[in-house]
Formats: C-alpha cells, sequence, structure tokens
C-alpha cells in the first residue's frame, strides 16, 4: 500500500470506552465505514494526532480526517477542551466535529454548540439504533457532506 493511503485517515475516533470503541467501529464496519479509522483513547493523544506532535510528530498535519467523532468524557484532556482546541486554530477549524456521548446534560450540549460542534449526539441504548446512527452519520459526513480545502 502506498504510504499515502496508510496514512490516510477519514475518520478519528476519539473515545476511551473500550465497549463504546467495539460498538462505534463495527457500526462502522457494518456501514462499510471503516477503511481509514484512527482511534485515539484520550485526548491528549488526540490532539497530538491533529498538531502533528508529540508522539505523532513525524506525521503530516495536512492529512486531516473528514471528520472527527468525539466523545466529551476523555482522560487527561476532557472533549470539551479538545473541541475547543480544534475550533480555535485555522488548521483544523473546519474539520467537521460530531459529539457522540453519552452525556445529556443541557450545559454540555449548549457548550458544544458555542464551541462550534457540528452535530451532538447522545448514543443510543439500543444498539441497532446506534448501529443505525453510526452509518447515517458516516454516510451524511463522508459521502455526502462537501468540506472547504484545510489550511496547511
Amino acid at each position: 500500500m502506498p504510504a499515502a493511503l496508510a496514512e490516510m485517515v477519514e475518520i478519528l475516533l476519539v473515545e476511551d470506552n473500550p465497549n463504546d470503541l467495539a460498538l462505534t467501529t463495527r457500526a462502522l464496519e457494518r456501514a462499510r465505514l471503516a477503511n481509514h479509522i484512527k482511534v485515539c483513547r484520550d485526548g491528549a493523544e488526540a490532539l497530538e494526532f491533529l498538531f502533528a506532535t508529540g508522539t505523532f510528530a513525524g506525521r503530516d498535519p495536512g492529512n486531516a480526517p473528514k471528520v472527527i467523532l468525539l466523545d466529551l468524557k476523555l482522560p487527561k484532556v476532557d472533549g470539551l477542551e479538545v473541541l475547543r482546541r480544534i475550533k480555535a486554530d485555522p488548521r483544523t477549524n473546519s474539520i467537521p466535529v460530531v459529539v457522540l456521548t453519552s452525556s445529556q446534560e443541557q450545559s454540555d450540549v449548549v457548550e458544544s454548540y458555542q464551541l462550534g460542534v457540528n452535530s451532538y449526539i447522545v448514543k443510543p441504548v439500543n444498539f441497532e439504533r446506534f448501529i443505525a446512527a453510526v452509518g447515517d452519520l458516516g454516510m451524511y459526513w463522508l459521502l455526502l457532506n462537501q468540506p472547504p480545502r484545510l489550511q496547511s
């Protein structure tokens, strides 16, 4: 596989819960959208990946994901702070961010939208509804949405 394809990431999934991670990746696989997923298990790792620092210092930051699926309740750096940094930086602020969380707290919803989230989805408890929601989400952001070109 060419290096550019090996490095290509369409979905950045930021999720620390192993059960939710397994369910989300299974849902993306079922929708045939799992070819180019990068998983980060905490907010600090996600920021290092996006801005090509730390562990990911050799990565091309211009090779940004098409969409970020972001949990809010994360270790090290919480999801709201990750969202804040993504939307504050001109290199990443046009990447669509979808909060995919179990939090139904109105304050989380309001703050997420104030920070520029593109969508806020509460994880359904029912597995089949979750599969359908993640599949629809992936189809929209990866196949239908027309994003602007990212700044270098």
